[in-house]
């Protein structure tokens, strides 16, 4: 029930990035300017491609989320070019018409087993295959918005709440992986363990919500002070903290805590 109340609220939401980038594909000159004028006055941006090879190779090199194509074409025909799409990894979806005159049941099915996601007869009404593209549209707005969902609850799962850091649960699989690329490079990883003195003293005289101010502080300090993308750090207990530092040798890993306990015990924590 929870998971049917987040889709609804998913489809509900009004930000949708839609995807207004089409890719027409025709072999025939006169159908491809009809098509891609149709489109453009429709407020769609449109890019042309003669034949299912040219429109590959065009997806390669700018991805387009809407792909209107032909059946028959030269070379590559529009069902082996929706095949050679389904076969490739894309930022996004492609989302695929094929738009032709063949339309008996034999040949949707042809169409939508080579993986087309509607199929429309060219006979079909200008109002009607724009009906269909605004289709499109909210399909794809929707895959982008329960992509997004999918990945800030991700990020939310390896963040702590209070600070904003990383988690413990973060710091396992993180240092699993630091640890693994060491060991094939061969080059130094250091860890540092950061805990807060006398914490609970200040939990017990001014409250948690002091405590908690200076937890936010010492992340934000500690973030100041990481000047490498490859470095990462981790609240994994209350007030104790793991910094760690890739190719980073002893020498090297002192220096960067000492930089780090100057700039936590250089000026007090005031708590609003």
């Amino acid at each position: 029930m929870e998971q049917d109340l987040e889709a609804t609220r998913l489809i509900a939401r009004p930000e949708f990035a839609l995807a207004r980038s089409v890719l027409v594909v025709d072999d025939d000159e006169l159908v491809l300017a009809h098509l891609a004028a149709l489109v453009q006055a429709a407020g769609f941006e449109v890019h042309r491609a003669a034949d299912g090879a040219s429109a590959l190779a065009f997806l390669g090199q700018q991805f387009t989320p809407i792909l209107i194509t032909d059946l028959d074409m030269p070379a590559m025909d529009g069902l082996a070019l929706c095949r050679a799409i389904r076969q490739r990894p894309w930022p996004g979806y492609v989302y695929i018409l094929l738009l032709t005159v063949h339309d008996a049941e034999a040949d949707i099915l042809a169409g939508l087993e080579a993986g087309a996601d509607d199929y429309l007869s060219k006979r079909t009404s200008s109002a009607q295959l724009l009906a269909r593209l605004h289709t499109a549209q909210r399909i794809l707005g929707l895959e982008q918005a329960l992509k997004d969902e999918l990945e800030q609850k991700r990020r939310q799962s390896l963040t702590d709440p209070l600070t904003g850091a990383n988690n413990r649960r973060h710091f396992e699989r993180q240092l699993h992986q630091d640890f693994k690329r060491a060991q094939r490079g061969g080059g130094p990883l250091s860890l540092l363990m950061l805990d807060i003195d006398h914490f609970k003293l200040i939990n017990d005289r001014h409250g948690h919500a002091a405590g908690d101010a200076v937890l936010q502080e010492i992340v934000r300090r500690i973030r100041q002070c990481m000047t490498r993308e490859t470095d990462w750090f981790a609240r994994i207990g209350g007030e104790e903290f793991v910094i760690a530092l890739a190719d980073t040798p002893l020498t090297g890993a002192a220096q960067v805590a000492e930089r780090i306990r100057v700039a936590i015990a250089g000026v007090p924590v005031v708590s609003s």
